[in-house]
């Protein structure tokens, strides 16, 4: 199934990435109309251009119409939000999220949901510091990751369609795994990197370090600018596979810890040049 200029599309939830899939999506030719609680935010997108109409509410009549609908909400507000109002969604609706973990998530809206309706994961994997629809931009996709998480409960139409909603919005690579095998993964390259940068910006008094610091420490610690609510649930929800990647991460710690507190120079300059390798090979891979 193609992602076809006569559906309508709805987004519920106007922050940061559903406000910029409004906006890509418009920019290329799709009616797109959305819902979310802040009636400043609904107001925002339409005086900019990116929703034809929307809602502050959840109207029978209105959320019925849309033949896919992206819920870019909370991992625990999602599933209320299905709860409470997927009678008001018509036969055949496609659903999809921009949800940050998917064990406990998938599983659960897949069960509850009508038969009539599907359900397809999917994890853009893009994002700015700053939260709101004010801070939207469909330009954060262009040439970004985006992971499709199907399961058994999913039809080849289904997938294809979340595929082609990647593809619209300019993600330069499409992935598909396992919702099991996206957590781990997540843990380790999103949540581990969030709470190294947590950390760092904590561990001692900030006030006047601007001062005195180079490119190091601002592009390690751009993202501990961080939505505390938005990313206390990711990290409680991924509790297992996090744990386990903080484990990893404070083993490589301590060892090269050991290696100056020993002077091992010899042993420091392997462990970095082992770095350098695995960057090169990251940065190839990327390209």
């Amino acid at each position: 199934m193609k992602l076809d200029q006569s559906m309508k599309i709805g987004i519920v939830g106007l922050g940061l990435i559903g406000g910029s899939y409004a906006q890509g999506l418009t920019a290329e030719g799709f009616k797109v109309g959305a819902v979310d609680v802040r009636r400043e935010s609904v107001d925002f997108a339409l005086e900019n251009g990116w929703i034809s109409d929307g809602r502050s509410s959840v109207d029978k009549d209105y959320i019925g119409q849309f033949d896919l609908i992206v819920f870019a909400l909370y991992p625990k507000t999602f599933i209320r939000w299905i709860e409470n109002y997927q009678q008001y969604l018509k036969p055949g609706t496609i659903l999809t999220d921009v949800t940050g973990v998917k064990s406990g998530v998938v599983e659960t809206v897949q069960k509850m949901l009508r038969p009539d309706l599907e359900f397809i994961a999917a994890h853009p994997m893009a994002g700015r510091e700053s939260s709101g629809v004010e801070n939207a931009r469909k330009e954060v996709f262009y040439g970004a990751n985006y992971i499709v998480i199907p399961t058994e409960k999913n039809t080849p139409e289904a997938v294809e369609l979340c595929e082609d909603l990647g593809r619209v919005l300019h993600f330069k690579n499409i992935s598909v795994l396992t919702p099991e095998k996206h957590d781990e993964m997540i843990a380790f390259l999103s949540q581990l990197t969030h709470c190294i940068a947590v950390s760092l910006m904590t561990c001692r008094e900030a006030g006047h370090l601007a001062e005195y610091s180079g490119d190091s420490f601002r592009d390690l610690t751009r993202i501990a600018k961080i939505n505390d609510e938005m990313w206390s649930e990711l990290f409680l929800l991924n509790k297992e596979q996090l744990l386990g990647q903080m484990d990893l991460f404070e083993q490589a710690f301590c060892k090269l810890r050991q290696y100056i507190q020993a002077d091992d120079r010899d042993a420091i300059r392997e462990m970095m040049r082992n770095s350098t390798r695995q960057r090169v090979l990251f940065d190839k891979k990327g390209d």
